[in-house]
């Protein structure tokens, strides 16, 4: 009888280690960590919450685990090596302690992990009395922050490279509201692969802040890192478009090599 139990318990075992992996393949994923260093303060605060609440969410559906800072205190190459992805959520180049920007330029340049930034992670410049990052603006396509609408618009975003993974799911044209819209020095389209720009002629309320060509996704293939620059993340109702949340969410499993 012993021996019986013994072997219906190891029988069992394997079928839930087999239905796991069954559905974490059919999920598209495997365990994996991620770190995402977030702003929780000023004015995107709003936008973090929502952004934690659908990551965890989505981690939990998914089979990753997430590891949040607010600040590079801990970034170093010890604390780089856990992970498998690095999301940059709203939080600017500027003002990372020593350590945390010599370890990020060798998990980026080293190919050690993934790269995937959001909105404020463009606000290149001058700013708190920090110099600019030059390392970090040409990783960002050698541009510099110029301006943004600061009254927000609504505009359509245009899909330029549709076969690329992260825009599976998504179509050629969607609407994006109540954006701040940055624009920079010059397009970054020379040193970087453009995934999606926005048509300025669609602003609503119209604005003459503009910049010609507007890329607002991109990635930088000169980099051994995978990595992907996403523009749009200011508002929290971002979380209740679906096309920005699939490019989101594909963005994710793609930086990570998952897909």
């Amino acid at each position: 009888m012993k021996i019986y139990l013994l072997k219906a318990s190891i029988l069992l075992s394997c079928l839930l280690i087999c239905s796991l992996q069954v559905v974490l393949a059919q999920k598209g994923s495997s365990p994996f960590r991620v770190a995402v260093l977030y702003e929780n303060g000023g004015h995107h605060i709003a936008y973090s919450k929502a952004a934690k609440f659908w990551l965890d969410k989505l981690a939990a559906d998914s089979g990753f685990t997430i590891d949040y800072i607010q600040n590079t205190d801990s970034i170093d190459d010890a604390f780089l090596a856990l992970h498998k992805l690095f999301i940059q959520l709203d939080y600017p180049p500027y003002g990372w302690k020593d350590k945390a920007v010599l370890a990020f330029r060798r998990y980026i340049t080293e190919g050690k992990g993934g790269w995937l930034g959001f909105h404020h992670a463009t606000l290149l410049g001058e700013f708190d009395g920090f110099p600019v990052w030059q390392w970090f603006s040409a990783f960002m396509g050698n541009i510099l922050f110029k301006n943004y609408i600061p009254t927000f618009a609504t505009a359509t975003v245009t899909t330029e490279t549709s076969r690329h993974p992260v825009m599976q799911g998504v179509p050629r044209n969607f609407i994006i509201e109540n954006e701040e819209w940055y624009t920079y020095n010059k397009s970054p389209r020379p040193e970087v692969q453009v995934i999606a720009s926005v048509n300025e002629s669609t602003y609503a309320p119209s604005s003459d802040i503009k910049m010609g060509d507007h890329p607002v996704i991109w990635t930088n293939l000169h980099f051994k890192a995978r990595n992907m620059y996403i523009f749009m993340g200011h508002s929290p109702d971002l979380f209740n478009n679906k096309n920005y949340t699939t490019i989101f969410r594909n963005a994710i499993f793609w930086v990570a090599g998952k897909n």
